[in-house]
């Protein structure tokens, strides 16, 4: 199978060693938690998980009513249609109560139809939960993209935000997420990409960041050396390493929302269990 030295493209020169298979996810959830990680991908069976919250399945919910907005022809992508499709994929599950679920229903309802109103008539998405990957000499790193638009010449990274918390143009060019999303779209694609975006549906703020070459190959670098210790970790512990050694836990206020937490008694020492809507925006 071909393989495609990143690295090289960039500019940047690597020693070979073996490739490590990461994710954005993977990659952030073992800087968290390195106990986190080890319960989520290596543990088996997995332990036990908490039930879904509230501002994940809004997130979700905003995400599948998107992608079916951009599966309908340009013309009917109206603020109507997009209403109807946070209906469609509606799901109560992790509100506190109906009544809380209506009222958040609605907010979707409002900001899926007013992102609608706001599209460029030749919106082209190019992309919609597209799958990319890229090899560099160390790692491959893949993963699915909200959506990737072609704008002239080039393609741009599209990241929905349903939080609580306003991103800033700065947040999307530190995400390594982004980044690597950017280097995969465009090895995948065969275009080139340098623009990545946080589109946060409750504020109606797109925040947009133009990475260079440098930029990325930084992204990459961190990625690798995050890659190289969770899989030293992960070889140590199938040759029988002891597990909490190799993945200690970091007990911190998060642990309030971690869906794991029953299975940590660090970190339910670390902060009192959060009702599973607690993420919401007020």
């Amino acid at each position: 199978m071909l393989r495609v030295n990143a690295g090289a493209q960039l500019g940047f020169d690597f020693e070979t060693t073996r490739l490590v298979r990461v994710t954005p996810s993977k990659l952030g959830v073992w800087e968290d938690c390195p106990r986190r990680f080890r319960m989520t991908y290596l543990d088996r069976p997995p332990p036990p998980r908490a039930g879904a919250s509230a501002s994940s399945t809004l997130g979700a919910v905003v995400h599948l009513a998107l992608r079916s907005l951009f599966d309908l022809p340009p013309h009917e992508r109206t603020p109507r249609a997009a209403a109807a499709l946070v209906d469609r994929h509606w799901s109560g599950e992790g509100f506190r109560d109906a009544a809380q679920a209506a009222v958040y229903r609605e907010r979707a309802r409002g900001w899926v139809a007013e992102y609608a109103g706001e599209l460029e008539g030749d919106a082209e998405a190019v992309g919609l939960e597209q799958w990319v990957s890229v090899a560099t000499d160390r790692i491959v790193a893949e993963g699915r993209v909200d959506r990737i638009d072609r704008r002239g010449a080039e393609l741009v990274v599209v990241d929905y935000k349903t939080g609580r918390r306003r991103p800033t143009a700065e947040d999307a060019g530190r995400s390594r997420a982004l980044a690597l999303y950017a280097i995969a779209t465009e090895r995948t694609l065969r275009r080139r990409c340098r623009q990545v975006e946080l589109h946060h549906l409750p504020s109606g703020e797109v925040l947009a960041w133009e990475h260079d070459d440098a930029s990325l190959a930084e992204h990459v670098r961190l990625a690798e050396e995050t890659a190289a210790e969770l899989d030293a970790a992960s070889a140590a512990l199938a040759a029988g390493g002891a597990a909490d050694e190799l993945f200690p836990p970091r007990p911190a206020p998060r642990c309030g929302t971690c869906d794991l937490r029953r299975s940590c008694p660090e970190g339910r020492a670390a902060a009192p269990e959060a009702p599973s809507w607690s993420q919401l925006a007020p």
